[in-house]
């Protein structure tokens, strides 16, 4: 009997073992379903240069996207062939330290019209002067001696603009003109975009046709535009006291 019971506990740890053992077994994971990622360091190397040229690019694309626009001799023409067709503004009110008046521009000198439209939009005129008035003839203005102006003159960009003198518009009193620029050498007369001159003379100034363009005519005001025309200058032409151009607004 002793025996006996002996072989039966003996026979049923062995079994409870076993039964543990497979148990075991069955629950581990398989070595077959087993994934272990490989890393290849040629793959962690060219991810790295993809990770820069892309962050590289990006940058770059940045910078380009913040460059500014500036107008030059080769651009100037196509953009305002463009820029009119969608602003067609022509009624301008210039804001001065003495008084104000309003300017009507022709439609059919649309590079000089918009030319105004836009540098009045980007501000341009905003602390300018009228630089040159010469008494019974004109007023000049769009310059001064400040550093100021020359920024936002670089800012915008260097260009001229081709005369446009047969449209049949006369230098006649209240005429708004643009002056032939002085800074180069200029046998065609292109136009200096950043300025204009008011004729003030009650005959005209007729010599002045088809020599400068005349885009607009003060229609209200002109007699701020006398005052301005009759304040003391120097030698030089330019007025004792500044005259300000505070800003131009765009009125239609």
């Amino acid at each position: 009997m002793k025996i006996r019971k002996f072989h039966m506990q003996y026979s049923l740890r062995t079994t409870t073992i076993l039964l543990l053992i497979i148990l075991t077994a069955c629950n581990q994971p398989s070595k077959k379903n087993k994934v272990s990622p490989k890393t290849n360091p040629k793959d962690s190397i060219e991810l790295s240069k993809d990770s820069i040229a892309n962050s590289a690019k990006e940058k770059k694309e940045e910078k380009q996207e913040e460059k500014p626009f500036v107008l030059t001799e080769e651009n100037a023409i196509p953009f305002f062939f463009d820029y009119q067709k969608t602003h067609k503004q022509s009624k301008v009110k210039v804001h001065t330290s003495m008084g104000n008046f309003i300017i009507d521009l022709y439609d059919n000198t649309p590079y000089h019209r918009a030319n105004m439209i836009y540098l009045s939009s980007k501000k341009y005129f905003n602390n300018t002067f009228f630089h040159r008035v010469v008494k019974d003839f004109i007023i000049q203005g769009g310059n001064t001696d400040l550093k100021m102006t020359a920024d936002k003159r670089d800012s915008i960009g260097f260009y001229l603009l081709p005369p446009d003198t047969r449209k049949g518009h006369k230098h006649i009193r209240g005429t708004v003109s643009m002056p032939s620029s002085d800074d180069v050498t200029n046998p065609h007369k292109l136009a200096s975009p950043y300025e204009f001159f008011i004729v003030t003379t009650k005959t005209g100034a007729p010599h002045l046709n088809g020599k400068f363009t005349a885009f607009g005519m003060v229609t209200s005001g002109m007699d701020v535009v006398d005052k301005i025309n009759y304040v003391k200058t120097g030698p030089d032409e330019w007025p004792l006291t500044n005259v300000v151009i505070d800003s131009i607004e765009i009125l239609d």
